[in-house]
C-alpha cells in the first residue's frame, strides 16, 4: 500500500546543493530557494555556512556533518528524511563530496529509498579546467595529494605514464613541495596550470611547463597564498613509453637516493636516456 494511503507521511527530499568558492553572486536562485525551505541544512562548518547564509537572509537551521561525525549521524538523518522532512547537504564551498564529505549520507539516503537530488554550482576543478586550455575530453581528477612526501611521490610516481589530464587539489603550505615533487614524477617540461583563489579578489590562472610555475612560485610569495587546482597535461597516448617509464622510477628511487644515483639506476632499468632523467 502506498505510504499516503497508509497514514505514513511521504519521505522528504535530500538536496544536495553547490555553494560558492568565493564569489558570492554564484549561489543559483534554485539554491537559495532549496536552503529557505528545507527543514535544516547539514553543514561541514556552521559557523562558515551561517556567514554565507547570513548574506541572503537565509534563517534555516543548522546540522553539523563533517568527517568525524558523518557515519554516527548519518542514520538519524535519514530518519528525519523517511519521517518527511527535507534536508541540504553543503560543504564549505563548490559541490558536495567533491573532496568534501557527504558521501556515507548520500550512500545511507539512497539505500533507505530516498531521492537524492542535486543542486548544480560551482566547482573548483571544473571552473579551472574550463579555463586551463589543457585536454579536458578526458580527466582524472585526485583531489588533494597525500601530506607525507614519501607517500605524495609515490602517488606521483605512479600517475607518472597516465594519458588523461591529471587534476589535483592544494593547500598553500604543500604548494611549493607539490610542484617540486611534480617536476620530478612527470618532468619539468610537462605542461601545466596553477589556478588560485578562482573567483575571488586574487584570482591568478598561471600556465606554463612545470619546473617554469614551480620557479614563479618560489619567486612570488603571493603565489603561495589562497586555494590551489593543479592541472597537469597527461603523458599522452604517443608519448615515449620508456622516457615516461624512466621517470616514474627516478621519482620512486630518488625517495631513497641522491639525484645522479637514482637517475643512473632509473635509466639502467628503464632504458631511459639518463640525461632526461637527472634534473628533469
Amino acid at each position: 500500500m502506498p505510504a499516503a494511503e497508509s497514514g505514513a507521511p511521504a519521505a522528504g527530499v535530500l538536496h544536495v546543493v553547490a555553494t560558492p568558492i568565493g564569489n558570492l553572486g554564484d549561489l543559483s536562485p534554485r539554491a537559495q530557494q532549496v536552503l529557505r525551505t528545507v527543514a535544516a541544512i547539514c553543514a561541514e562548518d556552521t559557523r562558515h555556512t551561517r556567514q554565507l547564509l547570513s548574506q541572503f537572509g537565509i534563517v534555516t537551521p543548522l546540522l553539523a556533518l563533517h568527517e568525524h561525525n558523518e557515519e554516527a549521524i548519518a542514520q538519524r538523518l535519514v530518519a528525519r528524511l523517511q519521517a518527511g522532512e527535507s534536508l541540504a547537504l553543503v560543504s564549505d564551498a563548490g559541490t558536495p563530496l567533491v573532496s568534501d564529505p557527504g558521501f556515507r549520507l548520500v550512500r545511507a539516503a539512497r539505500e533507505a529509498g530516498i531521492r537524492v537530488s542535486p543542486v548544480p554550482g560551482p566547482s573548483a576543478l571544473v571552473a579551472a579546467l574550463s579555463v586551463a586550455g589543457l585536454p579536458s575530453d578526458r580527466f582524472a581528477f585526485e583531489g588533494f595529494l597525500p601530506a607525507k612526501a614519501a607517500a605524495r611521490r609515490e602517488r606521483l610516481a605512479a600517475l607518472a605514464a597516465e594519458p588523461r589530464t591529471l587534476i589535483f587539489y592544494e593547500s598553500a603550505h604543500r604548494i611549493d613541495a607539490m610542484l617540486a615533487d611534480a617536476v620530478a614524477a612527470f618532468g619539468g617540461a610537462r605542461r601545466a596550470v596553477l589556478a588560485r583563489e578562482l573567483t575571488k579578489l586574487f584570482e591568478t590562472v598561471l600556465d606554463g611547463p612545470l619546473s617554469a610555475l614551480h620557479a614563479r612560485v618560489l619567486a612570488d610569495a603571493d603565489q603561495r597564498r589562497g586555494e590551489f587546482v593543479v592541472i597537469v597535461e597527461g603523458a599522452g597516448e604517443e608519448g615515449d613509453a620508456r622516457l615516461v617509464e624512466g621517470r616514474r622510477v627516478y621519482a620512486l628511487l630518488g625517495a631513497h637516493l641522491p639525484p645522479s644515483a637514482a637517475a643512473k639506476l632509473a635509466a639502467e632499468i628503464t632504458g631511459a636516456p639518463r640525461k632526461l632523467l637527472y634534473g628533469s
